[in-house]
């Protein structure tokens, strides 16, 4: 069968989608990037927001308006946050949620098979959203290699049992559940052997990985970090997002010895007021938050800070948005993702009755996108003049080489300046001047460690 595949969401989820290809591949599918083509179409969803779920549905009719004729796969995030509703989806032929993903193989066969028909007219859809509750381990997926990216994330958690009052992840995706050491170990020594140099830990909840492992007791995530580090061929280590209140000292200092991992920390705040944190169900404070990045910073110079902000969370007025405001202009943020809150059926905050309407959430939002702006560009000018590993991608210009610091700076170089033959030097890592500062990205100049012009 031609397969086809769209992903929405997050790295999670496009990890997933990536082991799933390879699992069909293996079982003699082939992948194709036209719908018109395809025996069968898979949609990895997402349901963080409404807007999400909207995305989704709208995918999946257009997919069946250009291929009536395709078998209509629908997984992921949606149909198991929102079992009830997608069960009306009748346009798609097979549905399954967070916990059987690479079962899909199977359910492609026996949708096929001879069985699965009404008087040999029509075939009976097929349902299969597994209770996370009877879930306690983690579902076994790997992937050996991205054939079209630089870096490889690698899934090594699932799961969250914070349960914020507006998020429906829990839901979604269950208890917390983690990849043994060892399967970690051996999936990234796969893609190093893949040619890969740069892998990105993934999860859910990423800094619960391993309390569901050897008693909860000592298994964390610097020992997967440290488990990553290990592997020859891999010179970068990098990770997803990461829950602040959850990084201890002894966390830092263990990191701060490993020369691979990349300086880049994705610190979930979502707001900058105590208030609408503790509404939130957050589990620290700004005080504590600004505390950590300062740490940071000082074991790590250059490193960026990058976050998600929600503005217009029920009940939130407009002294406690400008708390949030100021507070996000006191952190400087090298990069973030801001969104209005969305209401979530099922959660605690959509019960609320002090909604914020979406005219003023619009506005909040384009005010805290303009200091997010200002601050990612200062952060930006604070690099010029230093000098950096680049790990170069794969070039969307044909006049510049392309790719990313350790602190994860967008670095252009131009070719013009370089005496080469090769058209890409996608997958190699070289030293880099930064010159200047264009919009949202550096331009540089190829150099050694010690600042000689190449």
């Amino acid at each position: 069968m031609k397969i086809y595949f769209y992903t929405l969401g997050c790295k999670v989820n496009h990890y997933e989608t990536e082991a799933l290809k390879e699992k069909l591949e293996q079982s003699g599918h082939t992948c194709t990037k036209s719908i018109n083509d395809a025996d069968a179409a898979i949609v990895n969803s997402c349901t963080v927001t409404g807007q999400a779920n909207l995305k989704c549905r709208q995918v999946l009719h257009k997919l069946r308006r250009q291929n009536e004729n395709c078998i209509i796969v629908l997984t992921g995030c949606f149909p198991q946050a929102f079992e009830k509703e997608v069960r009306e989806f009748d346009f798609c032929d097979i549905i399954c949620g967070t916990s059987n993903k690479m079962s899909i193989p199977n359910m492609l066969d026996e949708y096929l098979s001879d069985d699965n028909m009404y008087n040999g007219l029509k075939r009976k859809r097929i349902i299969r959203i597994e209770n996370h509750s009877k879930t306690d381990k983690i579902e076994n997926m790997s992937i050996t290699g991205y054939e079209n990216k630089t870096r490889a994330n690698v899934k090594i958690q699932d799961g969250c049992d914070q349960y914020c009052t507006y998020c429906v992840i829990p839901y979604a995706r269950g208890h917390i559940r983690s990849k043994s050491l060892d399967e970690i170990k051996k999936e990234i020594t796969d893609l190093s052997k893949s040619g890969h140099k740069e892998v990105v830990l993934v999860g859910i909840n990423l800094c619960c990985y391993g309390k569901d492992l050897d008693g909860g007791n000592s298994i964390k995530l610097v020992d997967a970090i440290e488990t990553a580090c290990s592997v020859d061929g891999i010179e970068r280590v990098r990770l997803g997002s990461i829950e602040p209140e959850m990084i201890s000292d002894e966390d830092i200092d263990r990191i701060s010895r490993l020369s691979k991992f990349c300086p880049q920390f994705h610190l979930s705040l979502q707001s900058g007021c105590d208030k609408t944190l503790r509404e939130m169900n957050r589990k620290y404070t700004c005080f504590e938050y600004e505390r950590l990045c300062k740490k940071l910073r000082k074991i790590f110079p250059d490193c960026a800070i990058t976050t998600d902000i929600m503005v217009g969370f029920p009940g939130e007025s407009d002294s406690d948005f400008s708390e949030s405001l100021s507070f996000v202009k006191k952190i400087k943020f090298a990069k973030a993702h801001i969104f209005p809150y969305s209401k979530r059926e099922g959660t605690a905050a959509a019960k609320r009755c002090d909604h914020i309407d979406n005219r003023t959430k619009e506005i909040r939002a384009k005010a805290m996108e303009t200091v997010c702006n200002e601050s990612a560009y200062e952060f930006l000018k604070t690099q010029v003049g230093k000098i950096y590993p680049v790990l170069f991608e794969k070039e969307k210009s044909s006049d510049f080489f392309e790719g990313h610091t350790p602190n994860f700076i967008f670095v252009k170089v131009p070719k013009k300046n370089f005496k080469t033959n090769q058209n890409s030097l996608r997958k190699k890592i070289l030293y880099v001047k930064i010159e200047r500062v264009e919009k949202n990205y550096c331009i540089g100049s190829f150099t050694d460690d010690l600042g000689q012009t190449q």
